[in-house]
């Protein structure tokens, strides 16, 4: 794009194609959301959101009224003779692509220029995008995932697999302690050696923003834990928000010029435009278009790296470091390459480390990342499985292409049944990512520590849906076929799919053998019971 005028011009954005969509309006959608936590599903008539912290109504993105807007890529679901379709940015390397829905035919397809000045015979170069049809949802996000991994290579990493571990968030909170942590590292050891990496969560810091300090309520020095970790044959893990901070935070009192700033030139209090954090708000963002702020985050990831002997971060809160609202100290920057500087500068200092983005802005974090996020935090209720495991599996196709997805921890602990629990961990398996455990081992029964070791190590190769309910997960392997059938319902549900070649098939969780299956042949679940699902392992015979 280039400024072919006499005067400077500032630019919003770039509406690349304004179309009518010829489709009925109970066509299914998908789209992809700007923060990792928004995605959206329903039809062209009623998008509907999947998850609660949506950009427009938790982080407050700046949208049309009447409109839904997807952002990275978005598919309009086939049926009869007419073919799935879709339309990816294969690239972010300065600016946003989104898709802007206005119900039911609508869409304009907009590159997102944030208001910056285009001088006078000067160029933007802008994002890449693919339009095409094809024959399955799966198959068309599958070769945008080709595309984007042109452009963005992926990271790489030592192992061939996607990390297994364990999280101290999902059972201590932010009032973890040194002695909990370690009374879990002497089960992992005793009891599950699988788990490889054993991470410090949220709650070791005196304030958000000092990751380099303990706080006095942790009952112990971080470093110390760490090193017991690493000299019990496991790999230190911890969890860093590196682009926020807190009002007491000495690196906020200390360098306040290193801050997202307002438009008098003091720092951006976040909840003045955005949401202002779920814990010890509200935050301030660094500025990754800052030098200072730049050296500052090598420098800790260095120290952690090299001196706390840390092989995998679990960054956090990295939607903040592309906050919209604000004004970097390169002017001529957009969010997309604040984050992506500030993230550049966290690699260099992490090494050699796995790392892994939460609550981050997707598409700017192509080739940025190790592991990838794919869903909200999990809880120990049906309507959080659920829902986790939805956003999860519609992220399928990025595993293994992009990044690892991390799907968030497993939990085998609490009040789910029976059935519930064996359909998060099917969920969990049909990810094809991360599995890391979110109990507290000390405790767990026998066994759900069973059903935990099972996950162990993780496939790496994710599922693939041709339905849009979600009901049947198929994954190829070179020697089986796994089968994933999923009840999402309050009531019973029968699901089949049919089987391409003769097979001997065995329930993964239960060991029973059901018995070899002729080439051709239907393999049913019929009435499973409401949220509920079985894994099917299918040895090619």
């Amino acid at each position: 794009m280039t400024n072919h005028g006499r005067g400077a011009v500032a630019i919003s954005e770039v509406v690349l194609f304004d179309l009518t969509l010829d489709f009925p309006a109970s066509t299914p959608i998908y789209g992809e959301g700007f923060q990792m936590l928004s995605q959206t599903g329903g039809t062209l008539a009623e998008p509907k959101d999947l998850g609660s912290y949506t950009d427009a109504k938790h982080y407050r993105m700046p949208m049309p009224d009447g409109a839904a807007q997807f952002y990275g890529a978005m598919t309009i679901a086939g049926s009869g003779r007419q073919r799935h379709w879709l339309a990816a940015f294969t690239s972010c390397r300065r600016f946003s692509g989104l898709f802007r829905l206005r119900p039911p035919s609508s869409l304009q397809i907009v590159v997102d220029t944030e208001g910056l000045t285009l001088a006078p015979g000067a160029s933007w170069e802008l994002e890449e995008l693919l339009v095409g049809p094809g024959e399955t949802r799966d198959g068309l996000l599958a070769s945008a995932g080709a595309r984007i991994a042109k452009n963005h290579p992926p990271l790489k990493t030592a192992a061939s697999a996607p990390p297994t571990g364990w999280c101290s968030w999902y059972c201590f909170g932010p009032r973890v302690t040194a002695r909990q942590v370690l009374d879990n590292l002497d089960a992992i050891a005793q009891d599950i050696p699988g788990l490889t990496y054993v991470q410090i969560d949220d709650g070791y810091q005196p304030a958000m923003g000092d990751w380099l300090e303990t706080g006095a309520a942790f009952g112990g020095d971080v470093r110390g834990v760490l090193d017991r970790i690493r000299a019990r044959g496991f790999q230190p893990a911890i969890w860093v928000a590196p682009f926020v901070a807190e009002e007491q935070s000495h690196v906020f009192q200390q360098h306040r010029d290193w801050f997202v700033t307002d438009g008098s030139g003091a720092p951006l209090r976040s909840d003045r435009v955005t949401f202002g954090g779920w814990r010890r708000g509200p935050w301030y963002a660094l500025d990754g278009t800052h030098p200072a702020v730049q050296a500052h985050f090598e420098q800790v990831f260095t120290t952690m790296r090299r001196e706390w002997g840390c092989t995998y971060f679990k960054l956090d809160a990295n939607f903040w470091g592309a906050m919209h609202g604000g004004r970097f100290h390169d002017p001529t920057a957009t969010r997309v390459q604040a984050y992506r500087r500030g993230m550049q500068a966290i690699l260099r200092g992490a090494a050699d480390s796995f790392v892994l983005g939460c609550n981050h802005p997707i598409w700017p974090s192509l080739g940025l990342l190790h592991g990838s996020r794919s869903s909200n935090d999990i809880k120990r209720s049906w309507d959080r499985v659920k829902s986790t495991a939805q956003q999860n599996v519609l992220r399928n196709w990025q595993n293994g292409r992009l990044w690892w997805n991390d799907p968030d921890a497993i939990v085998l602990t609490g009040d789910l049944t029976d059935d519930e629990l064996r359909f998060h961990a099917t969920a969990i398996y049909a990810t094809g990512g991360m599995v890391l455990s979110g109990d507290d081992l000390t405790s767990i029964p026998e066994p759900r520590l069973a059903m935990l070791k099972k996950l162990l190590p993780p496939t790496g190769v994710a599922a693939s849906f041709t339905d849009d309910d979600l009901l049947v997960g198929r994954i190829e392997q070179p020697r089986r076929t796994v089968l994933c059938f999923f009840n999402w319902f309050d009531r019973g549900v029968t699901a089949g799919t049919s089987i391409g070649r003769a097979v001997r098939v065995t329930d993964f969780w239960t060991g029973e053998s059901l018995g070899r299956r002729p080439a051709g042949s239907s393999i049913e679940m019929k009435d499973m019971p409401p949220h509920s699902a079985r894994l099917l392992i299918c040895d090619h015979v």
